[in-house]
């Protein structure tokens, strides 16, 4: 979890997490939340300081004579090189007419520069490029690529050229496709429930004119009106190398840094200087009310205020203050609103930071039957008393604790959105120094409750936007929101708009590097050697009670990430109990037999640990992230936490309540609206015939017992039915000693386990449509799906390899068709879906409504043709083993990662050197192979598609098309 400040990604969104409890004592009649966890264990957490002195990210600094800032930051523990170029340009800098204008610059930046012409992808996966996408935020602009050392020529020659040489590459065709994506990008947001939001609060809190009054995104209008000459203008006044900082985090040294930087970067010329942007942080002068509906659960309240930015000290007490009052499990408003007077089934106050301004949110989602008005008053009574008392010590001090040990997490990747070369940019971008991280870490460890009292109701006390979206039918959509001016009040906060749709000092005695001659760009520089994958080594031990323990060792951060995974999932729950599985894992986490909910939220939060459970359809799991200093007694709560769940009554209505809620938010969300229908149709009475969610159907829900609940808990977690994973900063006999001391006298029952039946036939199926309508979408999603006679425990190489030409990547066919040649969606993609028994082939595409139909008959031919006499070109076949073979070092840098390969090689029977020998497997591919497995797998006759869009305007063209079309009605409407 990260405490999140919205305005930076590791600095700013670990913040985030960092919400903190409330009650410092366990409640009457509780245990100590440590002591009862682990008795034979000491508990005593690490002290801050101790973890603060393991947060290090080491660089060296030079500048260029052009004004380029260059980072550097040696970590040897992976053959890749993290690539991240910030540009001090964001939406911030938009005048008016041209909002928008930054994000849509950024897409252009993908799409080829004069030496390396085409799309910037095609060269990246062909090196084996990880983590690679750019976004757009209010401040800044980034880019960023892993990419294996080998291959860092070539990923520097690429942003260079971007930076120096891109303005004529940049066409008119190339400017009116992505004018199109992003604006379906815009309407992807904008459908999904809450999309407004965040209008509503940027234009309220900001008056008009204000740089952050207008979104990331823009305004549908200024999108459409943007000429080539706006966008060459804005390059050239934007993207000069002395507005950029570039960070090399990695497998490398300063010295060969410097030189490969000045190879490419040296002659490229300074631009013009930025001017600073005035954004005073402003004052409501009354308060602001305002209601506005959407298609959502239950009535949401929020409370917003415009709050200082990075570059004022005062953020930092107001996010640790808003963690407190609502940003863990264990908060203020989670134990007054949810678990005492159980007003809500959700709480949140986060503060969002940008540079020079941001906003504080506290919302609270309604428990069905809670009229607004009554949930108004109890938040604003709750938020009154946060800001006359302020935080406890303890409360405080866990809060600094899950910030500290989200910022440890977040070391262990060199690069992407949230890691080590990112955290060193956005500190030097925003605050003037790389290491401002740990600034703020030792700042965050000094801060007094009474600091954060003082601050907190300083910036809390003022008048506040007092916003509430109801359950109904929108006023108004998004089209005509995020310009520059509006006559409307204001917003939500989401996240940056990303490039590609995702799930980014003192020199210290260095000298600055001196220019160096142009380098040959006339062809793209090769590949130097490349570091074969070398998959950690998996170690092997057997608790006394049978109990299987896989282990690899990684130790370059002192963390340690555990799973102990059940052979259950939601297959397991039975079709009169469909639900009772989700309930479980929701109730588990409100108490053990010895610590409440609160008492248990408290005792993970003092530890730094993240304790949760999870299931997919085939295996049930709880997992642990956990400090190395800390592992003993974190163990020790994971095993209380799996094996004694308390089941409380009260709590498990409540939870009830929670997990109804989250059924009907599903049913209010185009993707959710449509995996819900397409799952049962394909698979029927199969195991897998149930909403992939594992939430389950309401009216089952709405009657389990809590005997139902303990009943599957005894009956499909048990000790006979477990794995233990492993991987991090320990060794195996220490961590087998922690574990027999947790799990070791846990005894399975004498009943025999229980197994899953899987002998149901799957429907045979024949092309068609089910249309469901969901009025006023400006998108509608379009989900395709085949049930495949192929088990996941099967070698899929082949057939994995055969979608990913179609659609399993960005440079795929039906995704360059749809997003990149006609502009009718934000991205498409098709994936194989591989459980351990049956396998599907899905295609999931949200396209704009009045192109429906027309992308249906797009993605029909594209498929056909690759089955039928088109199929897989060399060029294919060449990006697709040389981005597989390559990116396999950089698949496994971090322990989560190291983790999941053990988890896949032991559930699906693979021999402990499986990734190591994919580099052969996809070597000798052939075009022969994967076109006939294309044709006798990726078949389009049967394919049934799920539409969720607007009838009046879909139907018409989905008629067109010749297949049968079955309309339906939103579930629970």
């Amino acid at each position: 979890m990260k405490l999140r400040l919205v305005g930076s990604s590791l600095l700013a969104l670990s913040l985030a997490a960092c919400a903190t409890v409330p009650a410092d004592a366990p409640r009457a009649g509780m245990a100590d939340p440590l002591a009862s966890a682990a008795p034979a264990i000491a508990a005593e957490p690490a002290p801050v300081e101790a973890l603060i002195n393991e947060v290090s990210i080491p660089y060296d600094r030079f500048t260029l004579d052009n004004g380029l800032t260059v980072l550097v930051h040696e970590d040897r523990k992976a053959p890749v090189v993290a690539v991240s170029v910030w540009y001090g340009v964001g939406s911030k800098h938009e005048p008016r007419g041209k909002t928008g204008f930054a994000h849509l610059f950024e897409h252009l930046m993908f799409n080829g520069s004069e030496n390396a012409p085409g799309d910037f992808f095609e060269p990246l996966q062909q090196v084996g490029a990880t983590d690679f996408n750019g976004t757009t935020w209010f401040d800044r602009t980034n880019y960023f690529e892993t990419v294996p050392t080998g291959a860092l020529d070539r990923a520097l020659m690429l942003e260079s050229d971007r930076m120096g040489y891109l303005l004529g590459a940049v066409t008119q065709e190339k400017l009116d496709n992505q004018i199109g994506v992003v604006q379906n990008e815009k309407r992807q947001g904008d459908n999904q429930p809450y999309g407004l939001v965040e209008y509503e609060q940027l234009e309220t809190l900001y008056p008009s004119g204000h740089p952050y009054h207008h979104s990331t995104i823009g305004s549908m209008d200024d999108l459409s009106s943007a000429t080539l000459d706006d966008v060459k203008e804005w390059f050239r006044d934007h993207y000069g190398p002395n507005n950029a900082i570039l960070v090399l985090a990695g497998d490398i040294d300063t010295t060969t840094a410097r030189a490969k930087v000045n190879k490419w970067f040296g002659a490229i010329p300074r631009g013009p200087e930025i001017q600073p942007v005035s954004a005073p942080v402003p004052t409501l002068p009354a308060p602001v009310d305002k209601v506005i509906y959407d298609q959502v659960a239950t009535p949401r309240v929020y409370r917003m205020w415009a709050i200082p930015g990075l570059d004022n000290e005062e953020y930092l007490p107001v996010a640790m203050g808003a963690t407190v009052l609502g940003g863990l499990a264990s908060s203020r408003l989670d134990n007054a609103l949810v678990r005492e007077q159980q007003l809500a089934v959700r709480v949140v106050a986060q503060a969002g930071v940008y540079a020079q301004a941001g906003q504080l949110v506290v919302y609270a989602d309604a428990k069905p039957g809670v009229d607004k008005e009554t949930l108004a008053a109890a938040l604003d009574a709750e938020i009154a008393k946060f800001i006359a008392n302020g935080p406890t010590e303890s409360e405080l001090q866990r809060a600094v604790t899950t910030y500290t040990a989200g910022q440890i997490r977040g070391l262990e990747s060199v690069g992407g959105f949230g890691g080590k070369a990112p955290t060193l940019a956005e500190g030097l971008l925003y605050s003037g120094d790389p290491a401002e991280y740990k600034d703020v870490l030792r700042r965050a460890a000094a801060m007094t409750p009474q600091q954060v009292e003082t601050v907190f109701g300083k910036w809390a006390s003022r008048p506040a936007f007092r916003l509430t979206v109801e359950p109904g039918t929108r006023q108004e959509g998004g089209e005509d929101r995020g310009g520059y001016f509006t006559g409307e009040p204001g917003s939500g906060l989401n996240s940056p708009a990303w490039f590609m749709d995702p799930a980014l000092s003192p020199a210290l005695g260095i000298q600055a590097a001196t220019r160096m001659a142009e380098a040959d760009r006339s062809q793209l520089p090769d590949m130097e050697q490349l570091a074969p994958l070398d998959f950690p080594d998996i170690e092997r031990a057997t608790l006394s009670n049978g109990m299987e323990v896989y282990f690899a060792r990684r130790d370059a951060v002192p963390l340690v990430t555990a799973r102990v995974s059940f052979d259950a999932g939601y297959a397991a729950d039975p079709r009169e109990q469909l639900g009772v599985q989700s309930l479980m894992l929701q109730a588990m986490d409100e108490g053990t037999q010895t610590l409440d909910s609160e008492a248990l939220a408290i005792a993970k939060e003092r530890l730094g640990a993240n304790i949760g459970g999870f299931a997919d359809v085939d295996t049930t799991s709880f997992s642990l992230d956990a400090l190395t200093p800390n592992l003993a007694p974190s163990l020790a709560l994971l095993a209380d936490y799996i094996r004694n769940p308390a089941f409380d009554p009260a709590e498990l209505e409540r939870v009830r309540t929670q997990q109804l809620t989250r059924i009907r938010n599903e049913m209010n969300n185009p993707g959710a609206i449509a995996q819900r229908a397409l799952a049962p149709v394909l698979f029927g009475q199969h195991p897998y015939g149930i909403p992939p969610s594992g939430t389950g159907d309401p009216a089952i829900v709405e009657r389990l017992t809590r005997a139902d609940v303990a009943d599957f808990h005894s009956t499909w977690l048990r000790p006979d039915q477990a794995r233990i994973y492993v991987v991090g900063d320990t060794t195996l006999p220490e961590i087998t000693r922690f574990l027999e001391a947790s799990f070791g006298d846990w005894r399975a029952p004498a009943t025999p386990a229980p197994q899953k039946n899987f002998d149901a036939a799957v429907p045979t199926q024949q092309s068609r449509i089910i249309l469901i309508d969901r009025p006023e979408s400006p998108q509608s999603t379009i989900l395709a799906g085949r049930v495949l006679d192929r088990m996941g425990t099967d070698d899929l190489t082949l057939l994995d390899s055969a979608n990913e030409v179609f659609g399993g990547s960005f440079l795929s066919r039906i995704n360059m068709n749809l997003r990149e040649t006609k502009g009718w969606s934000y991205g498409v993609r098709s994936i194989v879906q591989s459980p351990l028994d049956r396998s599907s082939f899905l295609i999931y595409a949200p396209v704009q409504a009045d192109r429906t139909g027309d992308s249906i008959v797009e993605l029909r031919k594209d498929l056909a043709s690759y089955t039928d006499g088109q199929g897989v070109t060399e060029d294919e076949l060449t990006r697709l083993i040389n981005g597989n073979v390559r990116e396999l070092p950089g698949r496994f840098e971090t322990s989560q990662d190291v983790l999941g390969g053990i988890v896949d090689i032991v559930t699906y029977d693979r021999p402990d050197n499986y990734y190591e020998t994919l580099a052969n497997r996809y070597a000798t591919l052939t075009p022969q192979q994967l076109d006939a497995e294309a044709a006798a797998t990726l078949r389009g006759d049967d394919l049934v598609f799920v539409v969720v869009g607007d009838e009046e305007t879909v139907r018409p063209q989905l008629e067109a098309l010749g297949l049968p079309i079955e309309v339906r009605k939103l579930e629970g409407n």
